[in-house]
């Protein structure tokens, strides 16, 4: 069997190394990796191929800094292309990106089995370009792998199991995998655990989801509540590119320590030491919880609606009063995470086995 694995944002890079490790070592598969460029930069992108050993990708469309829909249409042909030419059995994509709508939508059209990876995740935010990418892969994939019972309860709920040739089914969560994996053996910069040992305790806030990236009160707001929580308590903040380019608009500028966006195993490192996590990522939200840590979510929903029913998980949006205050709940929570809720760390293993043998 040849699969065709399509990635291009860096919770992409993560999910494929569980699955591409395994792919490697299993008779009866290879592997192709097409990288849409969605996330270009060094620091976004080829920090994670080095330092997971995730195989380089054999294709590059070098897409990227385009609005959805060029973005979406320009992946679609290059995918299409790569498609004809690599002849796969089954094109494989990851969550909810640009890079997986438009390879699901290349490999439906032209015939090709679509595997989906992280499906059945729903926010109910239509407003979100995240949740129009879920819906509308999870639609045409033939094989559905779900990270959590919920995510495989949404897909049913939609009927998604009547449509001819679709088949749900819930392997767990490979971020699990991953994480389980590396954190063992991962090596943080020497800056990075120069930075994290400076401060006795400090939080780890990430910020990079466009409804708060592309409005201007809702950075603002985010950003004072952050400068708040840091007279209190240090915060360490990895920014995103597109973040970082707003902040010259704002009135308020961050006072906590901005750096660069960081690799894998340095953000391994800040989220293992921290003592709270403030993030709008998805990605991020689980990795907290493996590793028994709070988190506040900068967002009015989640996808993992998992996490805020264990507690653990507080749903601030970009409300200042509401993020300090839901940092004056969290900031002594310690927890042990459940095994239950992401599976066993052995998605990786049951996907390969789902493929193979369907």
């Amino acid at each position: 069997m040849k699969v065709l694995t399509v990635i291009g944002a860096r919770p992409q890079f993560i999910k494929a190394a569980a699955l591409s490790r395994i792919i490697k070592n299993t008779d009866g598969i290879s592997e192709v990796i097409l990288h849409t460029g969605q996330h270009f930069d060094s620091n976004m992108s080829e920090v994670f191929f080095d330092e997971m050993q995730i195989p380089k990708p054999d294709l590059n469309l070098g897409i990227n800094s385009l609005r959805h829909g060029a973005m979406t249409g320009r992946m679609l042909e290059g995918i299409e292309n790569c498609c004809v030419s690599e002849k796969p059995d089954v094109l494989l994509v990851y969550g909810d990106t640009n890079s997986t709508l438009a390879g699901a939508l290349a490999a439906k059209k032209l015939g090709i089995k679509v595997a989906h990876v992280e499906a059945g995740l729903r926010s109910f935010n239509m407003k979100m370009p995240e949740e129009i990418n879920r819906i509308l892969t999870d639609r045409i994939s033939d094989y559905l792998f779900c990270p959590t019972k919920t995510a495989v309860e949404n897909l049913q709920n939609e009927g998604v199991e009547q449509q001819p040739d679709s088949t749900v089914y819930f392997t767990g969560d490979v971020m699990y995998d991953v994480s389980l994996y590396y954190a063992k053996s991962a090596e943080p910069s020497a800056d990075i655990r120069s930075l994290a040992a400076s401060s006795e305790r400090f939080c780890l806030a990430t910020i990079h989801r466009e409804e708060n990236t592309d409005d201007p009160e809702r950075l603002q707001s985010i950003i004072s509540a952050l400068n708040g929580i840091h007279e209190e308590q240090a915060i360490i903040c990895p920014l995103h590119p597109r973040t970082r380019s707003k902040l010259p608009d704002l009135k308020e500028v961050p006072r906590f320590k901005v750096i660069d966006p960081v690799g894998y195993f340095d953000i391994l490192h800040l989220i293992q030491n921290c003592s709270i996590v403030l993030t709008d990522s998805g990605g991020l939200q689980k990795e907290s919880y493996f590793f028994g840590k709070p988190c506040i979510t900068l967002r009015d929903q989640t996808e993992w609606v998992e996490l805020p029913e264990t507690g653990t998980n507080i749903i601030a949006g970009a409300d200042r009063d509401v993020i300090l205050n839901s940092f004056g709940q969290l900031r002594d929570n310690t927890f042990q995470p459940s095994t239950e809720l992401f599976g066993d760390g052995t998605a990786a293993n049951k996907i390969i086995d789902k493929l193979l043998h369907a």
